[in-house]
């Protein structure tokens, strides 16, 4: 059977990152509604979206603690594109504050990943330990 070339372009751990981070939005969006609420869409993306996409990665076969770090970091540059895209267009930005900006970046990229590792891997047990209730109670 010929090998479908766009099947291969993204590695699986990615792939499942980004399925993971997109299940994450609607997720993100219902949590929103609920009272006193103040989910922002890269905090859903980085803690609900590493949960998914440890799950998913566990029943393919696929490292939940890598996925669920790469989800994090998808968190993490989604949470930076919506503070530039909302309150980025208000700020007068000089020197200082593009130099405080950068280290934020820098340091709020560097940190989101661990949390998906965390949550990538909670996600990644709740698989397996569902999967073995299920098979348990199959036998």
């Amino acid at each position: 059977m010929p090998s479908d070339a766009r099947t291969h372009r993204m590695p699986p751990v990615w792939r499942v990152a980004v399925l993971g981070a997109l299940a994450a939005l609607p997720a993100t969006a219902i949590v929103n509604w609920l009272p006193n609420s103040e989910a922002t869409v890269g905090g859903g993306v980085m803690i609900v979206g590493a949960v998914i996409a440890g799950a998913i990665a566990a029943t393919d076969s696929v490292d939940p603690s890598a996925a669920g770090l790469r989800a994090g970091f998808l968190g993490g540059v989604v949470a930076v594109s919506v503070f530039l895209l909302t309150e980025g267009t208000s700020i007068i930005w000089s020197l200082n504050t593009s130099v405080f900006f950068a280290i934020a970046v820098v340091m709020l990229l560097s940190f989101t990943p661990v949390f998906g590792l965390i949550f990538g891997r909670i996600g990644g047990w709740v698989a397996h330990t569902v999967a073995d209730f299920r098979a348990d109670r199959a036998s």
